[in-house]
């Protein structure tokens, strides 16, 4: 079966979206920052903490986790930064 969206593996990173983690302070300055990208084929990237185990086990009815994808969170604060950057449409 075809699925009707598929990430493109070939896309780049276009912008961030919000504030830099250094800038909210939910980082270290490590390589463990969390973060939202727009991909230039307008895609969205979210690099956060791997939950798909604990939180997977606890879906609302209805919600799913292909096995080729990850439950990832990132902070409260960082999504609410991006929102300015998100779209409407």
């Amino acid at each position: 079966m075809v699925r009707p969206w598929e990430a493109d593996p070939a896309t780049g990173f276009r912008r961030r979206l919000g504030k830099t983690p250094q800038e909210l302070g939910v980082t270290t300055d490590n390589p463990d920052c969390p973060d939202i990208w727009e991909l230039d084929n307008g895609d969205i990237a979210v690099i956060g903490r791997d939950l798909t185990e604990s939180l997977g086990k606890h879906l609302p009815t209805g919600v799913s986790i292909g096995a080729d994808e990850r439950l990832v969170i990132i902070p409260r604060s960082m999504m609410i930064a991006a929102k300015p950057d998100i779209p409407n449409v």
